[in-house]
């Protein structure tokens, strides 16, 4: 249902609609045609063409100012981490960390890189077209060496152990994101690695696919898969945004804040729930999608949990771990 100008508005501030985000957005429009309507009054003979020039320049100088809902960063900035491809981002360097063995994901996909290089570049999968035991027994040994482990007290739901790869949710993400990054592939019963990748692993180790691996993770991996949400609202165009406010503050609930203020379309996209707002619900999906089964398994982050004290609630805090600050340096 569209929202009315009278209604509060969804992105939660306790204003009305139009005197919100509605009222922001005929402000900036109503800026720029004021501005257009002067120079008119000023320059009468302007051409059709010299308009538009005027126009596109206005457009331009508001587009490069700094908004305060997008916490500084000017539209077109916005833009670029919005619509961009991986390797076109700006306002920030990417890199592959020396160290990658405490990423959980990187160091399942080495078990699965080495299986291939000891069985000549191919290894049967079991009836259900998942890795073999002996490889999730492997990736399950790991755990401890993970900061994350420190909170994984329950080894029977944790997302980084399993007894096979349908209980062991982060090795499955990987296999995943494997197959999406085009390092391996499944054909007939087998698991196999793709020729260039095979000569890729054998002259640099497992490094070479980081980036790879990162690129099919926010760009083509579906996000919504490992949870029961609605896939409606996609979170991923916003991955770098939230990634650069968590890494700024670590907190996660200011980080919902942000969002929220910064694309309160995002509530609209919710479907309606008779118990969960669609305030609840965004902070839910950005905790699943973006916190747990981005970042953690990433090893870019680990996460107090939530918990009482008291009577009082004490939201989960992310403690940001070095490979994210070797990753991503933004300026």
């Amino acid at each position: 249902m569209k929202t009315g100008r009278n209604d509060p508005c969804p992105c939660g501030s306790g204003k009305k609609y139009k005197r919100c985000c509605i009222d922001a957005i005929s402000r900036k429009h109503a800026e720029i045609f004021d501005d257009i309507a002067q120079t008119v009054a000023m320059n009468p003979n302007l051409s059709i063409d010299e308009l538009n020039l005027v126009a596109q320049q206005k457009i331009a100088r508001q587009n490069d100012r700094p908004n305060a809902d997008f916490c500084g960063l000017t539209p077109t900035q916005m833009a670029n981490w919005l619509y961009a491809p991986f390797g076109e981002l700006t306002g920030v360097a990417i890199y592959t960390p020396d160290n990658l063995s405490a990423s959980p994901v990187m160091r399942y996909l080495s078990i699965i890189l080495d299986e291939f290089m000891k069985q000549d570049g191919s290894f049967k999968s079991t009836a259900r077209g998942n890795l073999p035991a002996r490889l999730v027994k492997q990736a399950s040994a790991l755990l401890p060496e993970f900061a994350v482990a420190q909170y994984e007290t329950e080894p029977s739901i944790s997302k980084f152990t399993g007894s096979n790869e349908d209980k062991f949710i982060a090795l499955h993400y990987t296999r995943v994101l494997a197959e999406i990054a085009g390092i391996i592939h499944y054909k007939g019963g087998r698991f196999y690695i793709k020729k260039a990748a095979q000569k890729q692993y054998q002259a640099h180790d497992y490094n070479v696919f980081f980036l790879p691996m990162l690129d099919a993770a926010v760009t083509r991996y579906n996000w919504s898969y490992l949870d029961g949400w609605s896939d409606a609202t996609d979170l991923r165009p916003f991955w770098l945004f939230m990634l650069w406010r968590l890494q700024t503050h670590g907190s996660i609930d200011k980080l919902i804040r942000e969002v929220r203020t910064a694309f309160p379309d995002l509530l609209h996209q919710l479907p309606q729930d008779d118990y969960l707002s669609p305030q609840v619900q965004l902070e839910l999906l950005i905790e699943c999608r973006f916190i747990k089964h981005f970042l953690q398994f990433w090893g870019f982050i680990t996460v107090n949990p939530r918990r009482i004290s008291g009577n009082e609630r004490v939201p989960p805090v992310a403690n940001i771990q070095p490979l994210l600050t070797q990753t991503f340096q933004f300026n």
